[in-house]
């Protein structure tokens, strides 16, 4: 390995692999609920598992895969890795609305001490955290 001063060009973040465990369900959360577009499903024989490619509107992407009963991963008591998954909204208010329409329950709106910036919490049909953060207009 180089010790060199040069760095990887990272462009941005393409995108985030999950593992369900009911795929149906995961399907119509990300796609009904959150709204994501179906690039692609495959089914994979071989594995028994399904890959969803899902798209979010500025182009990075959600890897949706089913395994034959994968193993629950802990949410809590937090741990090392990946910690949640968050996504940008415009309106904090209206996207919460929208999660309690389809039953989905979020903690309460809370402010991030160093921006400003308000959030809240949910969680996936697998319990895995998501969190939305309003973008304040530029």
């Amino acid at each position: 390995m180089s010790t060199g001063t040069s760095k990887v060009a990272l462009d941005g973040l393409h995108h985030v692999a999950i593992i369900c465990a009911d795929y149906a369900r995961s399907k119509r959360f990300y796609t009904e609920v959150l709204g994501l577009h179906v690039i692609a499903e495959t089914w994979r024989a071989a594995r028994r598992s399904y890959k969803l490619d899902l798209a979010l509107p500025d182009g990075s992407r959600i890897e949706l895969f089913s395994f034959p009963e994968p193993p629950p991963r802990p949410s809590r008591p937090e741990a090392r890795g990946l910690r949640h998954l968050a996504f940008a909204v415009e309106d904090l208010d209206a996207s919460v609305h929208a999660l309690a329409a389809h039953g989905v329950v979020c903690e309460p709106v809370r402010t991030d001490e160093l921006t400003g910036q308000r959030f809240t919490f949910f969680a996936d049909p697998d319990e895995l955290p998501l969190e939305l953060y309003e973008q304040l207009p530029d």
